[in-house]
């Protein structure tokens, strides 16, 4: 283990923007943290989470995939991708970083999105612990550790000083660029810490979260259920949901015709909405009730059944803030299991 002041981070991150580009949670004037490239006087917030995940880093809300140019009855196909810069995500929460491997089980998967590869390929993953969990935090509940989260490097930050663990080989390669910055160190202020962070997520009010009910395999029990109308009765379908979610992954793909060429992007779509997956033949969920139920179903059942039981949910909390109406996750989870 590693560490050094933040002065000294600040200096690393100096000569590192040299050869490349480096996002960290900043503050506003409200106290809202959002991630930014990093320049000379821009400071770390320690805000608890951000915003917008980090999740548009490697899917992000719009995407240029290609260019089109016709010239009577020729058409001529551009491709637009191209090499991607080395980046650092620094600061990143334990519910945003398992949020990477939920997409990544999405994206990287066969066929590979090349896209999302090429991001996720070059970006290092830098997690800070949570020295103050919310009370609207509930990551617990899907097994994260907010104490010692996951990602190529691991920091903890205690008081002026900020503490490294490296996890992964880009994570030793980050280590080595900064290294003249830090010094070796024993682990007692980290264990400290840890354990402070373990017994404040202890007394949560979502602590106790139980997610036994759901999983895989539960898709007859509950797709019928009358609860369904009741829950998404007030919901809007505004999609504030999906946008500030880390792992909603859905997206449309669209043309523009810019009148000297056609360019076709993807930009980020919501389950939510009337228009989800339209086709010719109109729309093959007709109510917000059944578009209220795939959200959730989604998340609680159909993705953990895919894939070995890992719930599409990382408890950040971001929808309980953020729905207008107040109706989230949690208050789905309590209602269908019983425990209201």
């Amino acid at each position: 283990m590693r560490k050094c002041s933040i002065e000294k981070l600040y200096s690393a991150f100096s000569e590192l923007s040299s050869t490349m580009q480096i996002y960290l949670p900043v503050s506003n004037e409200e106290g809202k943290a959002n991630y930014e490239k990093w320049t000379e006087g821009k400071l770390w917030s320690e805000a608890l989470n951000t915003e917008r995940s980090a999740k548009d880093f490697f899917f992000p809300q719009t995407e240029d995939l290609m260019k089109f140019k016709t010239e009577g009855k020729n058409i001529e196909i551009i491709d637009i991708r191209s090499e991607k810069e080395d980046f650092v995500i620094f600061g990143a929460r334990a519910c945003d970083v398992r949020s990477f491997d939920i997409l990544d089980r999405v994206f990287l998967t066969d066929p590979v999105d090349s896209f999302y590869k090429a991001r996720r390929d070059k970006g290092v993953i830098v997690s800070t612990a949570c020295s103050r969990p919310a009370e609207t935090c509930f990551c617990k509940a899907f097994g994260i550790d907010a104490s010692e989260p996951c990602g190529d490097v691991t920091t903890w930050r205690v008081n002026d000083e900020v503490y490294f663990k490296s996890n992964t080989e880009k994570g030793d390669a980050f280590m080595k660029k900064i290294e003249k910055f830090t010094e070796e160190c024993d682990e007692e202020k980290v264990d400290e810490q840890k354990a402070k962070i373990k017994k404040i997520i202890d007394k949560l009010p979502l602590s106790d979260l139980d997610t036994s009910d759901f999983g895989g395999g539960k898709t007859a029990e509950f797709f019928n259920s009358p609860l369904w109308a009741e829950m998404s009765s007030t919901c809007l379908g505004c999609g504030t949901c999906t946008f500030v979610c880390p792992t909603c992954q859905c997206y449309d793909i669209k043309e523009f015709n810019t009148g000297k060429e056609v360019i076709r992007y993807r930009c980020w779509d919501s389950c939510m909405y009337s228009e989800f997956t339209r086709m010719a033949h109109g729309n093959n969920r007709l109510t917000q009730t059944e578009r209220f139920r795939q959200r959730f179903m989604h998340k609680l059942v159909y993705y953990p059944e895919n894939n070995d039981g890992i719930f599409g949910c990382v408890g950040c909390g971001r929808c309980l803030s953020k729905c207008p109406i107040s109706m989230n996750i949690v208050k789905v989870m309590k209602k269908l299991g019983g425990n209201e």
